[in-house]
């Protein structure tokens, strides 16, 4: 069984509000929200523990939003790896509105991180012993930390001979990449920029993304298309599977919880067949719950197996 480490440099109090109707200068009375710890790699190791695995969280932690994170994370029981910063943890809103289904996020920038602070993330990875045999990098990266950031762990992740995986987008995406990943889950846009084109459409996911293989950028690609479901990629197979016809309440939290899956999956000795129905299933339950909850187990099982039919 795989030990996994998922890296979160940019975490957050996730709260989220349930309001009738968003009306302007009126004061909207609602119950308590609710608060998660967020940031991409926590929720991908909330997930995990949710399948019944087990991962370990890396990430930064910063004034009393800092000591909340850490006490909702040690709530989850995942072992956690923090590093103190002494700006605040940052807080994402999602307030969702009731009469309209609508759904509207306020995600705030975050810490500076210093230049010493980096060394030390770099360094607190390094150490890490035994080091973990999957490494998830997740998520956006925080102000400070250079573009190439996830490439630097990349290279940490490579010399130890260990699976690395990045979730994240733009410039951060193209530079890890370019050092060479194990396993990358672009959506459509961010595969054509990888990609190097103005635009893709389905029937060139599969040839872009062989592309990348070719090039040694990378041994898995899994192209995310929302609703469409998803595709895999791998030097020896290609495979589309259409997500589940399901009642969405909410996307927050999808992305995070399809590489949960297919991490979670990796960790249980899955194939690759296996291991992106596990995903898709996860991604399409996690959009069954409102706000900024995750999946339930159950509706995870119920969709794999109606994937895996």
């Amino acid at each position: 069984m795989y030990s996994i480490l998922t890296i979160t440099l940019n975490p957050s109090i996730d709260k989220n509000y349930n309001v009738d109707k968003l009306i302007p200068e009126h004061k909207l009375r609602v119950a308590n929200p609710r608060v998660d710890a967020g940031g991409g790699g926590i929720n991908v190791s909330k997930g995990i523990s949710k399948l019944g695995g087990k991962s370990t969280i890396l990430t930064l932690t910063g004034g009393r939003n800092g000591d909340l994170l850490n006490e909702l994370i040690k709530k989850e029981d995942i072992e956690l790896i923090a590093i103190n910063l002494q700006e605040e943890t940052r807080e994402s809103i999602v307030i969702s509105e009731q009469l309209s289904n609508q759904q509207f996020r306020i995600v705030v920038d975050g810490p500076t991180i210093s230049s010493q602070t980096a060394d030390l993330i770099l360094e607190t990875i390094n150490k890490i012993n035994p080091f973990p045999e999957i490494v998830v990098a997740s998520g956006s990266l925080p102000k400070g930390l250079k573009y190439d950031f996830y490439a630097q762990i990349g290279k940490i992740v490579e010399k130890k001979g260990s699976k690395y995986i990045v979730d994240t987008s733009g410039e951060p995406l193209l530079k890890a990449v370019e050092q060479g990943v194990y396993l990358v889950k672009p959506n459509l846009l961010e595969l054509s920029k990888l990609s190097g084109s103005a635009e893709l459409e389905l029937d060139d996911v599969d040839d872009a993304a062989m592309e990348l293989i070719k090039m040694g950028k990378c041994e898995v690609v899994v192209v995310s298309m929302g609703a469409s479901g998803a595709m895999l990629v791998t030097k020896n197979e290609c495979e589309r599977i259409v997500a589940p016809n399901v009642k969405r309440k909410s996307t927050v939290g999808a992305g995070d919880s399809m590489v949960a899956g297919m991490v979670w999956g990796m960790q249980q000795g899955f194939n690759f067949k296996q291991m992106i129905r596990i995903g898709v299933a996860c991604g399409s339950a996690a959009t069954l719950n409102e706000g900024t909850q995750l999946f339930k187990k159950e509706d995870a099982d119920r969709l794999y197996k109606w994937l895996s039919r």
